[in-house]
């Protein structure tokens, strides 16, 4: 393939590699990097039932915009993009993500983000090693990964970059080990590597497994709203553009061989959650009585961790991010999103996932 067209002769220009750019949070980053930034992108994504070109409709035809189907555990592919597109950075955000699927079969979890993950170190450290001084020392790979690494908070209390690893879903374990793989690479063969660790996105474009499109999506049909156990177990929610934000200063400003837990102080507990969306709904789009009716508690999810609260100081302190929603702002800006835009998501349920329960040990 080439890449003549993205002006590659510009040695100086930010030429950025994201993996994943198909999927929630990876489409976010893209669709910001494209319209306020002057950088040169490739999106690799492997177009799992997660990634969704759609969700990159209004940059797919701009000029410094490309996409590669490739998998990242295919080192070969890899390799050859990094040598054409010459990138100034890696943005790793390519990984199967949900936490019930990964409890029904484990399996894509370990080869996606443990194996993926070590292959793609591997090609970024060939590339990297081969550069000039000057441009070693400009080249980053962003490994962006999760709070669930930490495990359960009890009542009080936040992870910061200093709590230690304690993961207790299949998901949450094969991401643990893909983070240390990328700190060590950094600190075995200087690789620069930064990583992130974010607490529950929410907002556009958001598969619909998930709890938030779920409920969205199953209140607006007045399906049942299921929540698992209590509903007790709480969240620190973040909205997807001030994650991508977040990422894009990271990217530019953080510190080689560093951690940033990106969260924005928005604790709610997921029954809390469900009814907030019904009472937002009920006021759009009334149906007579309260959608609350629909909430339907369902058994648990095996090892649900009970609490998470991220601390995001050491991101806000160094790099100056802060977020810019509310988790009522961000909510409400959400629901409008899909109200507005069935033609997204209405193929989605109609042809990957209706909605189904997830999760159930075989």
């Amino acid at each position: 393939m080439s890449f003549s067209r993205l002006g590659l002769i510009m040695d100086m220009m930010t030429r950025i590699v994201v993996t994943g750019g198909a999927g929630f949070i990876g489409s976010a980053l893209c669709r910001l990097l494209i319209r306020h930034s002057a950088c040169q992108l490739v999106n690799i994504d492997k177009l799992t039932y997660a990634g969704n070109l759609q969700s990159l409709r209004d940059v797919w035809d701009h000029p410094h915009y490309r996409f590669v189907k490739a998998d990242i555990c295919d080192r070969r592919v890899i390799s050859g993009v990094l040598a054409d597109f010459r990138p100034t950075a890696v943005v790793h955000l390519a990984a199967e993500s949900h936490v019930d699927r990964s409890i029904g079969g484990a399996d894509a979890f370990i080869e996606t983000n443990l194996v993926g993950t070590f292959r793609l170190l591997e090609a970024c450290r060939q590339y990297w090693s081969g550069l000039k001084p000057d441009q070693a020392n400009a080249f980053r790979f962003l490994h962006v990964s999760t709070d669930e690494v930490y495990g359960s908070l009890g009542s009080d209390g936040a992870f910061t970059e200093a709590t230690a690893y304690d993961p207790s879903s299949p998901y949450s374990a094969s991401k643990a080990g893909s983070d240390h793989l990328a700190l060590a690479w950094h600190r075995t063969y200087g690789l620069p590597v930064i990583v992130t660790n974010c607490s529950n996105n929410y907002g556009p474009y958001h598969f619909p497994e998930k709890l938030i499109p779920l409920v969205i999506l199953n209140a607006l049909d007045c399906r049942e709203l299921p929540v698992y156990g209590d509903g007790e177990n709480v969240r620190d929610w973040l909205y997807v553009d001030d994650h991508a934000r977040a990422l894009h200063l990271v990217i530019t400003k953080g510190r080689p061989g560093q951690r940033y837990n990106i969260g924005s102080h928005n604790e709610r507990s997921n029954l809390a959650v469900v009814g907030a969306i019904c009472d937002i709904l009920d006021d759009l789009v009334p149906v007579g009585a309260s959608r609350r009716q629909l909430v339907t508690h369902v058994p648990d999810r095996p090892g649900h961790d009970r609490r998470y609260a991220i601390d995001p100081t050491k991101l806000e302190s160094e790099l100056g991010w802060h977020p810019k929603e509310t988790f009522e702002t961000g909510l409400h800006k959400t629901i409008l999103w899909y109200l507005q835009n069935e033609w997204w998501w209405r193929p989605l349920r109609e042809r990957a996932y209706n909605g189904q329960r997830l999760g159930l040990i075989a």
